[in-house]
């Protein structure tokens, strides 16, 4: 059974969102405690509320959090939620996560919030060509501002502003838009997201974590962190898709697992 959370801050919409999440093999449960909180396989950032209390509500447990998820903790942030993953806000005093340097600022625009369906485009995650979104509901005033723009994987444009609809890093996925709310695309991408293969955590000795478990590997010799484009190096980490034909060349290095979960 799979555990994804839902870090309760006060955002609202638990309901709808934790249904959206559910599926066979998933255990969706609510806490509110941030520390509990990353006792789990993924870690949601739930969308509606106010980016000053919120990151006080994390507060008390915002570096462990933040080393959770910059250690390949599944993570996917929703709206205010993707903010959070953000270093601050113009909406008001408090410290993000800063897993994504960058602040968050108000959007350049003269009808505030934008609230309703808007194109998102040029998307680089695969997930929302397999997952067919490419419109999706949005309620917000404000938008990230990452100083690299890698990070970005879609893009949607309210009036003059062109603003990320989504950013990316590792295993952490943020989310301007409701997928919940955004009709059966939007629930397909989070079904992707939730769905998408096992990860192997690689470094220097002992095991090989695999999703949320770890099994015995053949050890011994010099690990290479060469691995191609699909690889993603996190924190000195070097993470590849369980299955993919570079997992064969796994063997008789040494490995060890990923953070717990």
């Amino acid at each position: 059974m799979r555990r994804i959370t839902l870090f309760d801050y006060g955002a609202g919409n638990l309901h709808s969102l934790g249904k959206a999440l559910a599926g066979n093999g998933r255990e969706v449960r609510v806490e509110t405690d941030p520390l509990a909180a990353l006792e789990t396989d993924v870690l949601v950032l739930p969308g509606v509320g106010a980016f000053a209390p919120a990151a006080a509500r994390l507060a008390a447990a915002r570096v462990p959090m933040r080393d959770a998820v910059l250690g390949g903790l599944p993570t996917i942030g929703i709206c205010l939620g993707m903010q959070l993953l953000f270093d601050t806000s113009e909406e008001g005093p408090g410290h993000g996560l800063g897993v994504i340097p960058g602040p968050v600022t108000r959007l350049a625009a003269a009808r505030l919030p934008q609230i309703g369906w808007n194109a998102v485009e040029g998307a680089t995650d695969p997930m929302f060509a397999a997952s067919g979104l490419t419109t999706a509901y949005y309620a917000n005033s404000f938008a990230c501002r990452p100083f690299d723009v890698g990070a970005v994987t879609a893009w949607s444009t309210h009036e003059r502003d062109r603003f990320p609809a989504a950013v990316r890093i590792g295993q952490c996925l943020g989310v301007q838009f409701h997928p919940e709310k955004s009709s059966r695309p939007g629930v397909n991408l989070l079904d992707h997201f939730l769905r998408q293969p096992d990860l192997l955590v690689i470094g220097q000795r002992g095991e090989v974590a695999v999703g949320a478990g770890a099994h015995d590997v053949v050890a011994g010799g010099d690990l290479t962190a060469d691995l191609g484009p699909g690889g993603v190096v996190i924190q000195g980490l070097v993470v590849v898709e369980a299955g993919d034909e570079r997992d064969e060349g796994l063997l008789g290095h040494d490995v060890f697992p990923g953070p717990s979960r």
